[in-house]
């Protein structure tokens, strides 16, 4: 039943945005105590999200940069990994338990700090507890292809007592 002027097909997308607000303060509780996914996503914006897929932008802070001003390359596989792992839980509703299994980045071109990126995430196959994900990262400005990362996930009920010390 739609609320005061609220059209029938509004309320699905409302729904997902407040489950997709719900995933990602639980993700950012949880790395609290992770500091480089901390600097990596300081600044990203979640422009929109749907099922099995995510726009996001980031203007690149000098924190992420190697000595020649560039966006480091490891910021950007961190950011890519994040956003495919925002992506499989708009798809799945999961966020715990996943493990990935292969990954890849190339690498196309680069990008300066203080530039506006774009970095678009979609889920392209999901078999259960298999989930595959491609997210791109591009200039805003003009396009450029910066990276293309490839996923793909397994869904994982184990959980790690992390309050007991390693036996290694």
């Amino acid at each position: 039943m739609s609320t005061d002027g609220e059209k029938l097909w509004q309320i699905p997308q409302k729904r997902m945005q407040e489950t997709m607000e719900k995933g990602i303060g639980a993700m950012k509780k949880r790395m609290e105590s992770v500091e480089l996914e901390n600097l990596t996503a300081q600044g990203l914006l979640i422009d929109r999200a749907h099922e099995g897929s995510v726009h996001s932008t980031l203007i690149i802070p000098p924190s992420l940069s190697d000595a020649h001003g560039n966006w480091e390359a490891g910021a950007i596989a961190t950011l890519i990994d994040m956003i495919a792992s925002v992506a499989i839980y708009t798809e799945t509703g999961t966020a715990r338990g996943q493990v990935t299994v292969d990954y890849s980045i190339s690498y196309y071109s680069s990008a300066k700090i203080q530039e506006n990126v774009e970095i678009e995430a979609k889920v392209i196959g999901n078999r259960g507890k298999l989930t595959s994900v491609v997210v791109e990262v591009r200039r805003k400005d003009d396009g450029a292809l910066i990276a293309v990362g490839k996923m793909w996930t397994a869904s994982n009920e184990f959980r790690a007592p992390w309050s007991q010390p390693s036996k290694l």
